[in-house]
């Protein structure tokens, strides 16, 4: 007669189910944060928290300073000045021309474009907190705002508005412009300015603030850099959060399904 013990082994499934239960709950938590980031986050600070700086207009003069070439990332730059230009401003939205659906600048070799800058200033638009009442985005050359209050849409200066094409070659100012949000308030000065590249590309600027719609971004060469003042952060490490959650729980779950055995139960036979 033939005896046949069995030995079943389950040395980690019940840990297992839980870890297993608790990526999921990260996964759904994160997906939440998100979703509330995107329907609600507001970056911009109070008006309160306003410096007087911002309600300066920008400054633009002649300027003497001749046409240069650089080069950067392999590609030969042409740049042209046509005026000094100094602004102070509040960030309400912006570009990073590096994101990885922005297929013009990366087809056409502009890589001297580091990120477009979309700012309010003056006592109309940023002092009074009429910008609160508006909401702003970005496209790859463009800023757009809107607002469903006719009065806030009246009483909106648009010559208090800019989205500008910030140009960088320094590596130190690029990381301080790299690292602008949505909410900062800034100051730079250099120059308002047209520009090509070896490849063909050209891109002409403003000259005036009372302009709008197509060719009515300003162009600028950036000499110096600053962020006055942080805005609030509170949305953006949220919305970090999230996105750490649920790329930690999508890790799990790949390494949980990759190592045969070491969660799942094991099964032994044997005969005497």
């Amino acid at each position: 007669m033939i005896y046949q013990s069995v030995k079943r082994r389950y040395p980690m499934r019940s840990l297992a189910d839980r870890l297993i239960t608790l990526a999921k709950a990260a996964f759904g938590i994160g997906l939440f944060i998100l979703a509330l980031t995107w329907l609600f986050a507001d970056d911009l600070p109070s008006p309160a928290a306003l410096l007087p700086a911002l309600a300066q207009e920008p400054i633009q003069k002649p300027t003497s300073a001749l046409p240069f070439t650089t080069n950067f990332d392999g590609i030969s730059y042409q740049v042209k000045p046509l005026h000094e230009y100094e602004l102070w401003g509040l960030v309400v939205s912006m570009h990073h021309s590096d994101s990885w659906w922005d297929s013009f600048h990366r087809n056409t070799g502009d890589f001297l474009n580091v990120v477009d800058l979309c700012v309010v200033w003056g006592k109309s638009n940023a002092l009074s907190g009429l910008y609160e009442k508006l909401s702003f985005s970005s496209g790859q050359f463009t800023c757009y705002y809107k607002t469903s209050d006719r009065e806030t849409w009246e009483r909106f200066v648009n010559e208090e508005i800019s989205n500008n094409h910030i140009l960088a070659t320094d590596y130190a100012i690029k990381r301080r412009i790299k690292d602008v949000r949505v909410g900062d308030q800034i100051h730079f000065r250099g120059y308002l300015a047209e520009y090509s590249n070896s490849k063909g590309m050209y891109r002409s600027t403003s000259t005036a603030r009372t302009d709008t719609g197509p060719g009515a971004c300003e162009t600028v060469f950036i000499e110096t850099f600053e962020v006055l003042r942080r805005g609030p952060r509170l949305w953006l490490n949220l919305r970090r959060t999230g996105v750490a959650l649920i790329l930690a729980s999508i890790l799990f779950v790949l390494v949980f399904v990759c190592l045969p055995g070491r969660f799942h139960g094991e099964m032994e036979v044997s005969s005497p």
